[in-house]
């Protein structure tokens, strides 16, 4: 929310860049593209972070039973009049674990950095909510920029405190490999299997 408090206009920028850049015809939707290839169809899926609803909206159109969970109003009111289809939550992600989401997922997606933009101090609060939703079998796929505040391996530490392993390491959403020093990770995350 903080970032709603500091700079009320930007949920409206946000917005109309991306229907911009739909009309544009550029590519809006390489990150549900590349969960939707991990799963089967029909799968659930949470959006985290869903912003806008492109994702959200992309994976529902392909035939997946989608939840978008976003704290600004003013992205998830954007959402239900752009991408319709999806359930939508306004709630912080702090509070993942404690919401009652329906079934686990079989995925999770987590894109736009969003996980930069968290508070320092709910960041595993967040990974741990990821925990709680995800099927034993599921996957939460989380991407960021690497120079954002969010060192990777501190995300990976918070990762493995909350109960999810890396599974995947990439570079960027079209499959490049992740290098140590890379400036943007792709991290597929599975439930821990040890105790």
């Amino acid at each position: 929310m903080a970032q709603v408090e500091r700079n009320p206009g930007h949920s409206q920028w946000y917005v109309e860049r991306f229907r911009t850049m739909a009309a544009e015809g550029q590519d809006i939707v390489g990150e549900a593209r590349l969960v939707d290839a991990m799963l089967p169809r029909g799968a659930r899926v949470l959006d985290a972070g869903c912003g806008p609803g492109r994702l959200a909206g992309y994976l529902h159109g392909v035939g997946h039973h989608v939840t978008g969970v976003d704290v600004d109003p003013a992205l998830i009111a954007a959402a239900k009049q752009d991408h319709p289809g999806p359930r939508y939550e306004v709630a912080d992600l702090a509070t993942l674990p404690d919401l009652d989401l329906g079934a686990p997922f079989d995925a999770i997606v987590c894109a736009g950095n969003v996980v930069t933009f968290l508070a320092e101090s709910t960041r595993r609060d967040v990974l741990r909510g990821f925990r709680a939703h995800l099927a034993p079998e599921g996957r939460a796929v989380v991407g960021f920029g690497t120079g954002r505040g969010y060192p990777v391996s501190v995300f990976f530490d918070d990762a493995a405190a909350a109960g999810l392993t890396p599974e995947v390491t990439l570079g960027s959403w079209d499959l490049r490999p992740w290098r140590e020093g890379g400036d943007f990770l792709v991290a597929v995350l599975g439930v821990s299997r040890t105790a």
